[in-house]
């Protein structure tokens, strides 16, 4: 963060300090809200949550060098005190981000938005020093956490915003007012809270509404292929820039295909000129946001050849999102256990059946969290799919929603013998165990709660012969 005293900070945040000998002795550190991250310098943010309360460790955090407390209450050391602690940590956001003049890059979507955040930063930062969101940091707390880490050298700032209802996304953007906004999809994710495609098209569609006129530099980046993200341009008085596969799109691929090995090559276009690109990253969905990356890039000056080498070199920053890894016996893994909704399921059973080409395949899938009244039909329409795309087994891990997924492939399928359901990770690593064979490729897919990464781990403890070890 920007150097700040304590005095400033308790103005920027309506608070009152408390214990502080010295109003003018400054934060020179990050802000954090676990106290294991707290050093020299840092600002402790006390969040009260429903098992640690965060003021707890105020002592802690001091004798480690932390210069004062942001919470709720006085703490016996130096504190700033407010009334709701993440509404303060939002206005310091607020404040550093207005202060340094940074240009901030905002996306949203209903699924690919880390990896293309991912694939944003990496091109820009080869042009500027580039802050970006850790993770899926995407929240009221994570979001303003992450702009407080940009510094004086700090020229764009990518910032992943999430959304649970209408109004999240317009929070967001008044903490950290964007420059350019993008919209990747509006798929099914988070449908069973929203109620409908059209009220999450209403949700994510508040970021273009956020953005500044084009005559003031806004820009809207939109999928041209998505016709609920396209008809978001009438929303904005930004300026707006399509992306997709669309002849109409400003940035377009031509010749999609995938290597041998999975990973997609194509020919990018943009209004300056063309360039070939082949990613390191696994499945044609990853067309989609390298097109979103590049139409960013474009807009903030790099040339088609830049963009297309930076796409062509950007690997997977984030942890369980398409991690392949061989086993010394030839296996392959594929951990894409972060999470799952109907599009990025599909998605990755079709980039399972392009790696693996000429071997036999396994989707080991659980449930698709927050689907409402479509859950059944969602997981219904996947094991069809795996089915229709030849994957040689599905492992259905799991309650009643891995039942639908290995029912949908059971009534799909030929003999029934293309599915199987287990009732955990533990039954589908036995299963594993027991039938893998050298050369295998092995998808672990589903919603972060299942805890289907633990599957991908064990498969990957491997012993001096290859074989998975016992847990």
């Amino acid at each position: 963060m920007i150097t700040l005293s304590l005095a400033e900070i308790a103005e920027v945040v309506g608070g009152r300090m408390h214990d502080i000998p010295d109003a003018s002795a400054e934060v020179t550190g990050p802000v954090v809200r676990d106290s294991r991250e707290a050093g020299p310098g840092s600002l402790f943010v006390a969040f009260v949550g429903e098992r640690v309360d965060g003021h707890d460790f105020a002592a802690q955090v001091v004798e480690a060098g932390a210069a004062a407390v942001l919470g709720s209450r006085p703490v016996g050391v130096p504190a700033i005190v407010v009334d709701d602690v993440q509404a303060a940590l939002g206005a310091l956001a607020r404040h550093v981000v207005r202060r340094l003049g940074t240009t901030l890059v905002a996306l949203t979507g209903s699924a690919g938005k880390t990896s293309t955040k991912d694939l944003i930063a990496q091109v820009l930062r080869r042009k500027a020093p580039t802050v970006f969101t850790p993770g899926s940091m995407n929240n009221e707390v994570g979001l303003p956490l992450t702009a407080l880490t940009a510094t004086d050298e700090t020229r764009f700032l990518v910032l992943e915003m999430g959304a649970r209802g209408i109004g999240h996304i317009r929070y967001l953007c008044e903490l950290t007012p964007p420059r350019i906004g993008l919209v990747l999809n509006v798929g099914s994710a988070h449908i069973g809270e929203f109620g409908g495609r059209e009220q999450i098209a209403r949700a994510k569609g508040e970021l273009v509404e956020a953005l500044p006129p084009a005559e003031e530099g806004g820009t809207a980046v939109l999928n041209a292929d998505d016709p609920l993200v396209r008809a978001m341009a009438s929303r904005t008085k930004a300026k707006v820039i399509l992306f997709g596969e669309s002849d109409e799109a400003d940035v377009r691929a031509e010749n999609v295909r995938l290597t041998d090995t999975g990973q997609p090559s194509f020919s990018l276009h943009t209004p300056s000129g063309a360039s070939d690109v082949t990613m390191r990253l696994y499945g044609e969905h990853h067309v989609s946001n390298a097109l979103a990356a590049a139409a960013v890039a474009h807009e903030l000056g790099m040339s088609a050849d830049e963009i297309a080498t930076a796409l062509s070199e950007a690997g997977s920053l984030s942890r369980w999102r398409m991690e392949v890894t061989e086993r010394p016996d030839g296996v392959t893994v594929v951990n894409d256990a972060y999470n799952a909704n109907p599009e990025s399921m599909k998605a990755a059973l079709r980039a399972l059946v392009a790696m693996g080409k000429g071997r036999r395949t396994w989707a080991v899938l659980g449930k698709m969290a927050e689907l409402g009244d479509e859950a059944l039909a969602e997981h219904d329409a996947v094991g069809r799919l795996a089915v229709r795309l030849n994957v040689s087994k599905l492992v259905a891990v799991g309650g009643r929603e891995a039942r639908w997924l290995q029912l949908g492939a059971y009534n799909e399928g030929s003999w029934g013998e293309e599915s199987v359901h287990v009732s955990d990770a533990q039954a589908a690593v036995d299963l594993l165990r027991s039938e893998l064979r050298p050369g295998d490729v092995v998808l672990v897919k589903a919603s972060r709660s299942v805890g289907l990464e633990s599957v991908a781990t064990a498969l990957l403890e491997t012993g001096a012969e290859g074989e998975v070890a016992a847990r």
